[in-house]
């Protein structure tokens, strides 16, 4: 069986504070663009995980595909499987690639071996994966607070927008991203602030980690100012980085340069 796990961006991300559990609450918008990884679940003799495109660092075995499987099968008789992942998704980009393969590999186990287990187990299941795994299990857009597995669905539609991603081939660890941040709850929930028209969001939607990130790397700061001034309604760094967003309404130019650029027309 072969999946296309997506992308995700974040509009507007507020580290609301931090846990006794040493996570952070946080306080986001999430939504599901058309950037995808390919994913195929085979029956094997032995399990087995192999990778292709994108270079995936450290150590294979801590893929949280391969996570995924052990925690089904903790549960369930699984038989071995051979799963594959091409990635296509830039990592360590704020992009949620990894937790998005995740719950992908969740979903394509239950349906391979017909497990029956509902949206909301799923999402449990998810959940002690990553922080944003449970998302991608239905990948319509999200308000999200606690880690990010509490989630409430939103009315929220860019269709008809354009997205310009460009990710300057600097990666971001989420370890690292957190360790500049000072957590300040806003006065509005980013749900709230959603809400207004996409216009407005420029003034009043913030990624609390873009301030410490773009001190460490200016090349973040200016490539969202270079979204503003190509005509972006809204621009933003996506997550903990390092990709950076822009949101327009007519279609962007995509030029050849030495970074990663793409862009997509929402459905």
């Amino acid at each position: 069986m072969v999946f296309f796990p997506p992308a995700k961006i974040n509009l507007g991300l507020t580290i609301v504070s931090k846990r006794q559990d040493g996570f952070h609450d946080i306080d986001t918008v999430m939504v599901a663009i058309p950037l995808h990884d390919i994913l195929e679940i085979v029956h094997s003799d032995t399990f087995q995980f192999s990778s292709g495109g994108i270079p995936i660092p450290g150590n294979s075995d801590e893929n949280l595909c391969i996570k995924a499987y052990h925690l089904l099968k903790n549960d369930f008789e699984l038989p071995p499987v051979h799963i594959h992942l091409h990635k296509m998704i830039p990592i360590g980009a704020g992009l949620g690639g990894g937790s998005s393969d995740a719950a992908y590999t969740l979903m394509g186990l239950n349906s391979m071996f017909e497990l029956n287990l509902s949206r909301e187990q799923l999402e449990q299941y998810a959940s002690k994966l990553g922080s944003d795994c449970a998302f991608f299990i239905t990948n319509s857009p999200k308000h999200c607070t606690g880690r990010g597995e509490t989630m409430t669905d939103l009315p929220l539609s860019l269709s008809r927008k354009y997205i310009k991603l460009i990710y300057p081939n600097i990666h971001i660890s989420t370890q690292d991203a957190y360790a500049g941040i000072t957590p300040k709850p806003n006065s509005h929930s980013t749900k709230e602030l959603t809400n207004l028209p996409i216009e407005e969001w420029k003034n009043v939607l913030r990624n609390d980690f873009e301030f410490p990130l773009f001190k460490k790397h200016p090349e973040l700061a200016r490539i969202k100012q270079s979204l503003y001034d190509e005509g972006a309604v809204y621009a933003a760094m996506s997550g903990s980085g390092s990709c950076v967003f822009g949101i327009f309404e007519g279609e962007p130019e995509v030029s050849e340069e030495d970074y990663w650029k793409h862009h997509f027309k929402f459905s």
